[in-house]
């Protein structure tokens, strides 16, 4: 398991990260895949005494999440940190006509990056992802594919874990439709965040 005794683990992102967060408790996670994860995380290593935090705003892009970054994980400390960020970057150019640019994307994306490690935080990078449903999600994918490729890139750069959310749920439409997966392409069902949460463990080990 990558995941060391008394390590504090940080969940970044968006709406899928935040969803339903509390503010005020550090311990209430929100009811998604961080939730699940921390969880099952527990259960399986009881033992294993480990922090998990959640930071996910909803509405976030990357600008926003640079923007935050002291605050909302520098000043936390954490030992590892798990990002996913893109889908409103995708989201914002198709409903209000407001892009942003890969080459911004990356830019800030590598900004954030750099000073996490220089923190000594290690690093869990997560593919944004989109389903077709409805089906206007699925001119997304133009874009999209770009920021994920971009993630890919990173993930060797700094020599981070990876978690593949993108393939993990075109590799789960083989088997049910996309809307048992999300309510709308974007963001998961209980079950969608079930699976992730199964991933992201997998990913570090603990799975």
């Amino acid at each position: 398991m990558l995941i060391e005794e008394n390590a504090v683990v940080l969940f970044q992102g968006d709406s899928i990260t935040d969803c339903g967060r509390s503010r005020a408790k550090d311990g209430f996670l929100g009811n998604g895949y961080a939730a699940i994860a921390a969880a099952r995380f527990g259960a399986l290593h009881p033992d294993w005494h480990v922090t998990f935090l959640n930071r996910g705003v909803g509405g976030d892009r990357m600008i926003d999440l640079r923007a935050r970054w002291q605050r909302d994980c520098l000043d936390l400390h954490p030992t590892w940190v798990s990002i996913l960020i893109g889908i409103n970057d995708t989201w914002r150019s198709y409903d209000n006509n407001d892009a942003t640019s890969i080459s911004r994307y990356v830019a800030d994306y590598r900004d954030i990056l750099e000073r996490t490690a220089a923190s000594g935080a290690r690093l869990i990078l997560c593919e944004p992802f989109v389903l077709p449903f409805p089906p206007d999600r699925i001119a997304w994918r133009t874009d999209l594919d770009q920021r994920i490729h971009a993630v890919h890139d990173l993930e060797r750069e700094f020599q981070a874990v990876l978690v593949p959310f993108d393939g993990l749920f075109a590799d789960a439409m083989t088997r049910r439709e996309p809307s048992f997966w999300t309510s709308d392409g974007v963001h998961p069902t209980l079950d969608g965040h079930s699976l992730m949460a199964d991933a992201w463990l997998r990913a570090v080990g603990a799975l």
